[in-house]
C-alpha cells in the first residue's frame, strides 16, 4: 500500500514545479511541532503490546489484551494483503469488513469470518473516477455495526484527516482501538484531527514509516507515520513510567532502507 503513495507521489513530483515534499517543506514548523507534541505516547498500564499483521510494512502494534470486548473488526486500506485483519479477528474472534477501491482484490483469511468491500472511506459519501466512497458512519450502519465496541486500522493515503473529522462523536466513542498511518505533516486542519481523537483515545504509540524518510521537516523525520489510538474508556495511564522509543516490536516498514533516526532520503 505505501509503495503505491511513494510512486503517486514522485508522479506528481515530475508533474508539477512545485513538489508535495517541498511544499512539506516550506510549510510552518509551528504545526509540525503542534502535531508531534500531540502525538507522544502515554504508558498504559493494562496494555500488552503485541505485533498484529505483518513482518514488516503492514504490521502494527496492538494492546492484544484489550480486544476481549471487541465486537467487530474494520481495516481501511488493503491493497490485496490483510494480515493485521487476519489477526485481529482471529484474535478477537469477530467478523472483519475490508475496504478498498483501489486494490480489489480480495485478501486471503482462511479462517477468519471476512466481508471485502470494494470502496473507501471518506468524509462525504462520493464517487470519483468510478470509485465509490462513503463514510465510517454509514459503513457500520450498513454492516449492523452501529454502537458496538470495534478495532480498526487505516492506512488510506491521506484520506484519513476528512474520514475522522467529518465522524460523529458515536463512531469515535465505538473503537476500542484505531491502528492508523497518517500521512503527511504540513497542514494546519491536521491538528485539530489529533486534538479531537484526543478527547477520546490515548496515544499508545507511536513508530515512523522509514519508506518516507525526509529531511526539512523537523521535528518529524519523515511523512508517514503509525500511531495507535487507545480509547478512554479502556486504557489506564500508568504516569509513572516513561515511554521508550522505538518499542522492540516495532520494526523497519522496509528493511532493505535505513531507519530514519539513521539517515533521510531526499525525494
Amino acid at each position: 500500500m505505501f509503495l503505491a503513495t511513494v510512486a503517486a507521489v514522485a508522479a506528481s513530483d515530475l508533474l508539477r514545479p512545485r513538489s508535495v515534499f517541498d511544499v512539506m517543506r516550506a510549510g510552518d514548523p509551528g504545526v509540525r511541532q503542534r502535531l508531534i507534541d500531540l502525538l507522544q505516547p502515554v504508558s498504559l498500564a493494562n496494555c500488552q503490546l503485541e505485533r498484529f499483521g505483518e513482518a514488516h510494512d503492514g504490521g502494527y502494534l496492538m494492546c492484544a489484551n484489550l480486544l476481549s470486548e471487541v465486537q467487530g473488526a474494520y481495516s481501511y486500506g488493503i491493497s490485496g494483503y490483510d494480515k493485521w485483519g487476519y489477526d485481529t479477528a482471529t484474535k478477537a474472534g469477530v467478523r472483519l469488513h475490508q475496504y478498498d477501491c483501489f486494490d480489489t482484490r480480495q485478501p486471503a483469511c482462511p479462517s477468519a469470518d471476512t466481508v471485502f468491500h470494494a470502496e473507501c472511506v471518506a468524509g462525504v459519501t462520493k464517487t470519483e473516477d468510478g470509485r465509490p466512497f462513503d463514510t465510517m458512519m454509514n459503513h457500520l450502519r450498513r454492516n449492523g455495526d452501529s454502537g458496538k465496541r470495534l478495532a480498526m486500522k487505516m492506512d488510506v493515503e491521506g484520506a484519513e484527516w476528512e474520514s475522522l473529522l467529518d465522524a460523529p462523536d458515536a463512531v469515535l466513542e465505538s473503537i476500542d482501538q484505531l491502528a492508523i498511518e497518517f500521512h503527511f505533516v504540513h497542514e494546519e486542519r491536521f491538528v485539530p484531527v489529533v486534538e479531537r481523537l484526543k478527547r477520546f483515545f490515548h496515544v499508545a504509540h507511536l513508530h515512523f514509516n522509514n519508506v518516507s524518510c525526509l529531511d526539512g521537516i523537523e521535528p518529524f523525520p519523515t511523512w508517514a507515520y503509525e500511531v495507535l489510538f487507545v480509547s478512554k474508556r479502556i486504557g489506564e495511564v500508568d504516569a509513572e513510567r516513561r515511554v521508550t522509543l522505538p518499542h522492540p516490536l516495532d520494526a523497519l516498514n522496509n528493511p532493505r532502507l535505513p531507519d530514519c533516526t539513521a539517515a533521510t532520503s531526499r525525494p
